[in-house]
């Protein structure tokens, strides 16, 4: 789960994260209210949205009147933000935060990520703040400094000497400051269950304070339920609706581009059904994992999920009968093809537990675009050549 800028400098303050001074505003009117409430003389007029890049998108404009606040404010709300972390369909600005400006002297990059390859957090820092990281790491891998930290021992004096040293800061109070924001940082990443908090910029001021002038976190989706204060900050308007409404019915879904709906239990097993799909020369329209408790609402659900896609030109149900038998979901699907019209072949492969009683269950259900595959790869076989009309 992922939250705003804005809300993210709220969680920043709690721990003492120093950030420059800013209001939420969601019209024009408030965002001039929220500039004379700051007082200015310079204001920083910002799109809220899930994404990164809104700068170069054109998402953060600096004014310097209360007219130009308007202006701007104006301009922004509303607008279809594009940026590189959006795709091309952009996403729609509801949200803005007027925040007071910054005496920047320098830009730093300063984020904590989960490092799966060492299992533990890893800070990440660079001196080419203001810029994508991803360019950074391409073009100048060596600008970038990571240091590690073991959570059983926490942050410790040393891990952040090694990070002011390896960003060329030699003045002590200025290395005093960075090593406990950077302290401050790892904390809050611990305690909420962060899976990412990114800085960038964080901006050295004249007087030698470090700020966090951007603020991107996300969180562990899984450890919510221990964490009420950020699943209230959650911005459903800001995810994509159809995943949404997958995980009410408790389905993993993700759109993809491709031509194929999978329905899948299991992250695994739908990962090696996509592989599959692509290895037979055709392209996955999604990911969706009914998990282990499938039943002919949920089932009946992903098909219409599914569907929604315009492109999906055919369907394969790819179940391995564990936690969930095969005729349970076989009866799930028979009843789900009479809630949801499913216009599309579909090609159904079940193997595990009470696979036999599946396919006579199948077999007796005179399906007309039903069609049974032997195993994976016939599975996806099939579904390619149904998906071009073959069969």
């Amino acid at each position: 789960m992922n939250v705003h800028e804005y809300q993210a400098k709220q969680i920043f303050a709690e721990y003492g994260v120093p950030t420059p001074k800013g209001i939420m505003a969601e019209t024009v009117d408030a965002a001039v209210e929220a500039a004379k409430e700051l007082g200015g003389p310079i204001w920083v007029v910002k799109a809220q949205i899930h994404a990164g890049g809104r700068g170069l998108g054109g998402g953060v404009k600096l004014a310097k009147s209360l007219d130009e606040v308007r202006e701007l404010a104006d301009e922004i709300l509303g607008m279809t933000l594009v940026t590189h972390q959006t795709g091309p369909e952009g996403k729609l600005v509801q949200k803005l935060y007027i925040e007071d400006g910054a005496d920047i002297k320098d830009e730093f990059y300063l984020s904590v990520i989960l490092d799966r390859k060492l299992e533990m957090p890893l800070i990440m820092a660079s001196t080419e703040g203001g810029m994508n990281i991803e360019d950074v790491a391409e073009k100048t891998p060596e600008k970038i400094i990571t240091v590690p930290v073991d959570p059983t021992i926490g942050f410790q004096g040393f891990h952040g000497r090694e990070l002011a040293f390896g960003l060329g800061i030699t003045d002590k109070g200025e290395q005093k400051n960075i090593i406990t924001f950077a302290q401050k940082l790892y904390k809050l990443y611990m305690d909420k269950d962060a899976e990412m908090i990114e800085i960038n910029p964080l901006v050295r001021t004249g007087s030698g304070e470090f700020l966090a002038l951007d603020g991107k976190m996300g969180f562990d989706n899984s450890a919510l339920y221990r964490q009420p204060e950020i699943a209230a900050m959650r911005d459903l308007s800001e995810e994509d609706p159809d995943e949404v409404e997958a995980a009410k019915y408790g389905l993993s879904y993700v759109a993809l581009d491709g031509e194929i709906g999978c329905m899948v239990n299991g992250a695994g097993l739908a990962m090696g059904t996509m592989d599959t799909i692509n290895h037979m020369g055709g392209t996955p329209a999604n990911f969706l994992d009914v998990g282990g408790s499938a039943n002919a609402e949920t089932v009946s659900k992903g098909f219409e999920i599914i569907l929604k896609n315009p492109n999906v030109k055919a369907i394969f149900v790819n179940i391995f009968g564990g936690i969930v038998r095969c005729d349970r979901i076989a009866n799930g699907i028979i009843e789900a093809t009479k809630i949801t019209d499913v216009n599309v072949p579909v090609v159904v492969r079940l193997d595990g537990t009470n696979a036999p009683e599946a396919a006579e269950i199948l077999k007796n259900a005179h399906i007309a675009n039903l069609i049974v595959a032997d195993d994976l790869g016939d599975g996806a076989a099939k579904a390619v050549a149904a998906a071009k009309g073959e069969i």
